[in-house]
């Protein structure tokens, strides 16, 4: 069990209202930014989705669609076996450095992190939290060691120490490694340290392709 205090159960009880509430105000805020994204995806490639949903598994397996802005050609899951061979990361995850399916202004959303953007829905349903995580495929969940499944154990996050510590760079052993020291570290304090590494990383543009 992760929770076993009564401190941990306070901790997680309100940072899902705050999660809520924060989201609530982040769509609010960054409405009119969705509405220029979603013109320039738009008018790159007319006919194809502004949004792409992925089915992914969060907090103790149960599965949910996430949402981020289209960054691929709209038959990207179609061509995904082709490339397969070409996966730079080991073990259960996918990532290709000059993936040929990303357009070019999916390339800029990528390097910017702005195709997150979306997530915030996620969070307001409650799917998601800010903090956490990485939500993985259910391909990806399928290979997992008992071990690795712990990182289940807590609801996945928009960032989370992976995404500030290398993200892309790093190994899948070092993402369960990471989010299994965030899991069993949950602190506020943590979480703030979190978002403001998040916010440097984005503004570096350190580790997204």
């Amino acid at each position: 069990m992760v929770f076993q205090t009564k401190e941990k159960a306070e901790y997680v009880k309100w940072k899902m209202r705050g999660d809520r509430v924060m989201s609530l105000v982040a769509l609010l805020l960054f409405f009119p930014l969705f509405l220029l994204i979603g013109f320039c995806i738009k008018i790159t490639d007319w006919k194809s989705p502004i949004l792409f949903k992925q089915k992914r598994v969060g907090k103790e397996g149960r599965t949910f669609y996430m949402y981020k802005f289209r960054t691929m050609c709209p038959d990207a899951e179609a061509q995904f076996e082709q490339y397969l061979k070409q996966n730079e990361i080991e073990g259960a995850m996918f990532k290709i450095r000059e993936d040929p399916r990303v357009t070019k202004m999916g390339r800029i959303l990528r390097k910017t992190s702005l195709d997150e953007l979306p997530q915030i829905w996620n969070v307001l349903k409650g799917e998601m939290s800010l903090v956490g995580p990485r939500p993985p495929l259910p391909r990806e969940v399928a290979e997992y060691s008992l071990y690795d499944k712990q990182r289940l154990l807590i609801t996945p996050g928009c960032t989370g120490l992976w995404q500030v510590s290398g993200r892309n760079q790093l190994s899948f052993k070092e993402m369960v490694e990471l989010d299994l020291h965030y899991i069993h570290h949950l602190s506020w304090k943590q979480d703030f340290k979190i978002i403001c590494k998040t916010i440097l990383v984005v503004i570096l543009l350190k580790g997204a392709y």
